[in-house]
């Protein structure tokens, strides 16, 4: 077993992961201002993810992979728009159940987990180096 090999492959399947994050965060954001198109439709619903620890075989260590991507199911807010195609008989209609703000959060911490890995993946890679340099 390498022990480098496994520093490079943890660091790669914890950006792998953390930028499909990242996709659906920013589907999230896309979306949070969508409504139905017609009475009674449902708006954009919250996409969620979900990581899973998995053993990789070759090399022995535990990584990360992607466990699932769901929907959240927390209710819809209602706006009042009588002028909106999609609003009902009193006038309301269904907006997304993003939340801006905890999508930015998650983005941040999805950016900054990204990084760390990106760190210890570049570290994995000067140690390499520097160990076939020293058997030159």
């Amino acid at each position: 077993m390498d022990n480098l090999r496994s520093i490079l492959s943890v660091a790669a399947s914890g950006m792998f992961a953390q930028g499909e994050r990242l996709k659906v965060v920013s589907e999230n954001v896309a979306n949070a201002e969508s409504r139905g198109t017609t009475p009674g439709a449902d708006p954009y619903r919250r996409k969620t993810i979900s990581f899973e620890e998995v053993m990789d075989r070759v090399t022995g260590t535990s990584m990360v992979t992607i466990g699932e991507i769901g929907r959240d199911t927390s209710e819809f807010a209602l706006e009042y728009d009588p002028a909106h195609p999609a609003a009902n008989e009193e006038g309301f209609v269904k907006v997304s159940n993003v939340n801006t703000i905890l999508e930015m959060s998650n983005m941040r911490e999805a950016a900054r987990s990204y990084e760390a890995n990106m760190n210890m993946f570049e570290a994995g890679r000067k140690m390499r180096s520097q160990m076939i340099d020293l058997l030159k």
